[in-house]
């Protein structure tokens, strides 16, 4: 199971909440991908939620609804959008190694719970160093080039694989979009899958277009 994930996303922090516990119930490796949700939007010709007003205050009310039926209260970074390129490279298994998990954790607590400057590589390497790990290190490695192409290559996966918004999880080569999905792809894990086989979604990926808006793409045939 793989879960495509951006710090920047709301609903990537709810997602992450759930998604171990997910991955350990049913006993299968959880491969974690940081992701430039920027490059995806750009790539896929889209604004994010943070760009269209009515949108992004929706957003931030719905999340913090959803924070308080689990109990959180949400502080939310110090700015939004911020930039995530420091903490997403230090949460790269190239980078956090065997700390990986812990190192997505504290800084998912430290930017949504908290809310320090996410974009700001001292508050990130405070951060991990409050939760016990070396963040001037870690920090530190995230200037490397090679680090650099990392991520740039996972989200060039990403996209290639269909990847268009975070969070995202893969299942048994299934994508769940959104925290919400997590019940499908648990039903997936189950060989419960709700959708039997492929010929209902197939009909309706292949509908043609009766309308086009000025300025957009036309929908491509699939199957």
């Amino acid at each position: 199971m793989t879960l495509w994930f951006d710090f920047i996303s709301p609903y990537a922090f709810l997602a992450w909440l759930d998604v171990g516990g997910l991955a350990a119930r049913h006993e299968v490796e959880l491969i974690l991908q940081p992701t430039l949700f920027a490059a995806l939007l750009d790539h896929h010709g889209q604004l994010g939620p943070a760009e269209i007003p009515a949108k992004r205050a929706y957003t931030f009310r719905d999340v913090a609804r959803l924070a308080a039926h689990r109990g959180l209260s949400l502080r939310g970074p110090a700015t939004h959008p911020f930039s995530p390129l420091t903490a997403l490279r230090c949460s790269l298994r190239e980078v956090a190694g065997a700390d990986q998990v812990r190192v997505i954790d504290a800084l998912f607590h430290a930017i949504w719970v908290d809310g320090i400057d996410a974009g700001d590589p001292t508050r990130i390497a405070a951060a991990l160093d409050a939760r016990g790990l070396d963040g001037t290190s870690l920090v530190a490695r995230t200037r490397n080039p090679e680090v650099k192409e990392a991520l740039r290559a996972g989200t060039e996966r990403a996209i290639a694989r269909g990847v268009f918004g975070v969070p995202m999880v893969e299942v048994d080569g299934e994508l769940f979009w959104g925290h919400d999905r997590l019940p499908m792809a648990e039903l997936r894990l189950q060989g419960r899958d709700p959708l039997p086989d492929d010929a209902d979604a197939a009909r309706l990926q292949s509908l043609p277009a009766g309308a086009v808006r000025p300025g957009a793409a036309r929908p491509s045939r699939a199957g």
